[in-house]
């Protein structure tokens, strides 16, 4: 059992801010749980908490069923792995990876062959013998995660892992953490800045900002339904389209509501549709692939439209982009908060751009 429970944890450090506002999440045995946020919010002190490496001036921490505010790291069946990977450059692979069993004091025979066990689970066989110097970043990787599991902790904490790879390495390693987590059954939590790992591995995300947990909700939930405009301003690539409603034809019914349009929800048509249209023009277009990634001013403002390359006519003309108000996210001008039930346009669909490109 490996539970977690943060019950109103509030940090502040000697002589400066208050880093965490009073964060509570409950974590379910057996969960993968990604911490998300902008440098600075407070995930990695979060993270350094439920470690034991740092105190809480406030709140209970609760690890399998018992309160571990006062428990020493080690007593906390959890394993960290950390950025910088913290491996031993004179020790060969096998022996790093029994490293936390030595100091356990386990005997010499099992601490080596639950190494290679997991040297093998890792495709890290043929590098046994090998020092860190003589292995690739995602190798390196993969002996850090290994020294963890041979633990055979029940929680591991991994603070930005992936952050020093390079992009290929990054799209591999998260399949092979997800992999991981399915065959070992184990609570992982795992803190970044990069939105792309936090919806593609999580159960469920935690979205922090300034040390306040704005929404901990499964992925498809904070992206389809965010509980605020921050939210949905962070989570998404490329960024939601926030406009004032009074801005957009046939939103001028709703008052002190900003609509949220996802580009991938903005459809581009070669003739200009019937219904309102707002003038602009394309003043800058990305090709990402199958989708091209259109940068628009229009009246209303900054309109970003993902789009198939098949949508465009080839050669300069003009275009149109219609959306379906049912896939607006609405938020409080004021607030932030988004608005379940605001006052729809009466048309079926809102013309959201005439663009000139």
């Amino acid at each position: 059992m490996s539970a977690i429970t943060l019950d109103r944890i509030r940090k502040t450090y000697p002589g400066g801010p208050q880093v965490l506002h009073d964060v509570s999440m409950d974590i379910r045995d057996g969960e993968f749980i990604v911490i998300v946020g902008p440098s600075g919010c407070g995930k990695s002190t979060l993270l350094r908490l439920i470690a034991g490496l740092e105190s809480c001036e406030q709140g209970e921490i609760i690890i399998a069923g018992r309160r571990a505010n006062e428990l020493a790291p080690q007593d906390r069946d959890i394993a960290m792995i950390f950025q910088n990977y913290a491996l031993y450059p004179h020790m060969s692979v096998r022996d790093n990876i029994g490293f936390g069993l030595e100091l356990r004091r386990v005997p010499k025979r099992e601490r080596i062959a639950r190494a290679e066990a997991v040297a093998q689970t890792l495709q890290l066989g043929p590098y046994l013998d090998r020092k860190p110097g003589a292995l690739s970043g995602g190798q390196r990787q993969r002996v850090a995660m290994g020294r963890a599991m041979a633990r055979d902790s029940s929680t591991f904490l991994m603070d930005e892992p992936l952050s020093n790879l390079d992009n290929a390495l990054r799209v591999e390693m998260r399949t092979e953490i997800k992999d991981l987590h399915r065959q070992l059954g184990a609570t992982i939590i795992f803190v970044t800045h990069d939105q792309t790992e936090a919806l593609t591995l999580a159960d469920r995300i935690a979205v922090m900002m300034d040390g306040h947990l704005l929404q901990f909700d499964t992925p498809e939930a904070i992206y389809d339904r965010p509980a605020t405009q921050a939210v949905a301003a962070f989570l998404g690539q490329p960024p939601i389209n926030l406009l004032p409603a009074m801005d957009l034809p046939g939103w001028q019914g709703p008052s002190g509501c900003v609509v949220g349009l996802r580009p991938e929800t903005l459809t581009v048509h070669a003739s200009r549709p019937a219904g309102p249209a707002i003038a602009g023009r394309v003043t800058l277009s990305e090709m990402t692939g199958a989708v091209l990634v259109l940068h628009c001013d229009t009246d209303a403002g900054r309109l970003v439209v993902a789009a198939p390359r098949s949508a465009l006519p080839p050669g300069a003309g003009p275009v149109w982009i219609t959306h379906d108000p049912g896939k607006a996210l609405c938020f409080d001008q004021t607030t932030g908060a988004r608005i379940e039930t605001p006052v729809r346009a009466p048309a079926s669909r809102v013309q959201a751009a005439n663009v000139i490109a």
